[in-house]
């Protein structure tokens, strides 16, 4: 690496300021500090440094990404060849045919999202940020394995474009940008989107009798099943729910996969503990309160709370998307409010929205418009404490 380094920075000067390259130099920039950490100081003022910048909490989320990531590659492959008859195929079999399935969309959110970034911060001369390492990789997690690719870099651009760049990029957008890209496919490309079509890549190849491509959610949302089961029919267990061995967004079905990650980012002081858990408290009341009042309107109620929040994308979006720093609430107090409301308004809409039987989506979107807002009421009801206080100590 130190080679490497070297190499690049003979070429450095070009880049800078009057160089014959210098309309490059925000690209250039991007690719050094993605590669190295930058020795550069401050030559002027006080500043005090912390080792845990945005690059490297940007990665430490990547890392914490990867269990998902690995057992949704794996989960592919099984669920595809469960769904054509042949199960038995060994681990290598199931993770490579996951793995090839999805690496074009991994690589389309990438170069579609990056290249934005790219072109907009050489416009605006400023430096490209680390934000969409992560949100980059999450984009094709929360989406169907069969998803077109063009469909999701049209999504992509979107969201880059409108809900990020146009409020002057990261650390500006108010909405979580991968929750904008898979709001934009649900509602522009419902049918791939809904929860009741097809999750599985069966490849061209034909299913067996009695497959149903739908995720269990979405079953019992348009079928009035009360039980949760595969795309073969088959109950699945609370073992096998909490594991993530059923079709659905291939990166967000696996509680404990998510919870590996949770752990990472919490030992690695980068996860905020307050969302989660008041997030899943919440998420619980909730499905606790639905479960109480169960009617056959509603099939969802019929899930008891545990099974509620392991299913479909409710933990993913906790953990990795409600938490986002940037969309999320500051303050300690209004980061309980903002969590427990988004897990209390993810269950309400799953239970009694038919049309709609994954609720996790709209609840953050939703508080992200709101987390300033309760930032706002939460300073402000300390300063009328603190001007009460004073206020009887003067007299």
């Amino acid at each position: 690496m130190k080679g490497l380094k070297k190499q690049i920075d003979k070429i450095k000067p070009n880049f800078e300021e009057g160089g014959k390259l210098s309309k490059l130099h925000s690209v250039f920039d991007g690719f050094y500090t993605f590669l190295f950490t930058p020795n550069e100081t401050s030559k002027s003022g006080v500043h005090i440094h912390d080792s845990n910048d945005s690059k490297r909490a940007m990665i430490t989320v990547v890392i914490a990404l990867l269990p998902c990531c690995l057992f949704g590659m794996w989960n592919i492959g099984l669920q595809h060849f469960m769904a054509v008859g042949d199960p038995s195929r060994n681990f290598f079999s199931l993770f490579f045919y996951g793995f090839f399935a999805v690496l074009p969309m991994i690589l389309t959110s990438y170069i579609v999202g990056l290249g934005i970034e790219f072109i907009v911060a050489q416009i605006r001369g400023h430096e490209i940020q680390e934000g969409f390492l992560v949100s980059g990789l999450i984009i094709p997690m929360i989406c169907p394995v069969d998803t077109p690719c063009w469909m999701l870099a049209v999504a992509v651009a979107f969201a880059v474009i409108f809900a990020k760049e146009i409020f002057g990029g990261t650390g500006y957008n108010f909405l979580n940008v991968a929750l904008v890209t898979r709001a934009f496919l649900f509602f522009s490309y419902p049918s791939k989107m809904s929860g009741d079509s097809v999750f599985v890549s069966l490849g061209g190849q034909p299913a067996v009798d009695g497959f149903s491509g739908a995720t269990p959610l979405g079953q019992v949302a348009s079928s009035g099943i009360t039980q949760v089961t595969d795309t073969l029919g088959n109950v699945l267990s609370n073992t096998d729910i909490f594991l993530g061995l059923y079709p659905g967004s291939w990166g967000e079905t696996s509680t404990l996969c998510i919870l590996i990650g949770l752990a990472y980012l919490l030992l690695t002081g980068v996860g905020n503990w307050r969302i989660v858990l008041s997030g899943v408290l919440g998420g619980l009341a909730m499905a606790l309160v639905a479960y109480n009042w169960q009617t056959p309107l509603y099939p969802c109620t019929y899930l008891n709370p545990l099974t509620q929040i392991s299913l479909g994308g409710f933990m993913f979006a906790i953990v990795f998307m409600a938490t986002d720093p940037v969309t999320a609430c500051r303050t300690h107090i209004g980061q309980y409010i903002y969590g427990a409301l988004i897990g209390i308004i993810a269950i309400l809409i799953r239970c009694y929205n038919a049309g709609y039987p994954e609720g996790a989506m709209l609840a953050v979107l939703l508080m992200n418009c709101f987390a300033p807002l309760i930032d706002y009421c939460v300073v402000n009801l300390n300063i009328r404490k603190r001007m009460r206080r004073m206020t009887v100590r003067n007299f």
